[in-house]
C-alpha cells in the first residue's frame, strides 16, 4: 500500500480501510519506513504565525523566548529559581531570578519612565539588588534605579554570568 501512494498525498484513514486494518497501523508502518530511511515524507508547506512588532502577540512571543532563555540559564548555569511578581493592585514584573534581579520586559524601542513603576514597586517591597528593564532599545541606559538593557545585550551578560 505504501508503495502504491508514492509520490501522492497520503490519506491514512483510506490506506487503513483498503488494507482492512486500523489507522494507527498503517501510521506505525509508516514510521518504520521513515526510521530505515526507505521513505521520506515530504509535509505541506504551512506558513507560520508571524508576530508583527507592536501587536500583543509580539509582545507574548517575546516573553516566552525571554523566559526560555531564563530556565536554560537556571537550569545549566545558576541553579537559581525563577518566579514573577503581581501585587492585587495591578503591579508585576515579568521575572524574577533569585532573590536578586527583577527582570521586565517591554516589546518597544523606547522604554518611558512610566512604564517602571512596577520594577521599583518591588524594589520597595523586597529590596531586589538589581531592577532591569530588557526591551528593544538600541543601547543600554539608566532611568533611576533601573537600568534598560536591549535585549542581545542582556542575553550576551547573562550567560556571560554578570547577573548571578
Amino acid at each position: 500500500m505504501a508503495a502504491l501512494a508514492n509520490g501522492m498525498i497520503v490519506n491514512f484513514t483510506n490506506l487503513a480501510s483498503d488494507a482492512q486494518v486500523r489507522r494507527t497501523t498503517i501510521y506505525e508502518h509508516f514510521d518504520i519506513l521513515k526510521d530505515t530511511l526507505v521513505l521520506h515524507e515530504l509535509p505541506a508547506r504551512r506558513k507560520g504565525r508571524s508576530f508583527q512588532r507592536g501587536t500583543p502577540g509580539y509582545g507574548e512571543a517575546l516573553e516566552t523566548l525571554l523566559m526560555h532563555e531564563l530556565v536554560s540559564y537556571s537550569d545549566y548555569r545558576s541553579g537559581e529559581p525563577l518566579s514573577f511578581w503581581r501585587t492585587t493592585s495591578g503591579y508585576e514584573v515579568d521575572f524574577l531570578l533569585g532573590d536578586h534581579t527583577a527582570i521586565e520586559l517591554k516589546a518597544t524601542s523606547n522604554v518611558r519612565d512610566n512604564e517602571l513603576r512596577s520594577p521599583r514597586a518591588l524594589s520597595e517591597e523586597a529590596g531586589f539588588k538589581r531592577l532591569l528593564c530588557v526591551g528593544l532599545e538600541r543601547t543600554p541606559r539608566r532611568v533611576g534605579s533601573v537600568e534598560i538593557l536591549p535585549l542581545k545585550h542582556f542575553l550576551e551578560a547573562l550567560w556571560a554570568g554578570e547577573w548571578t
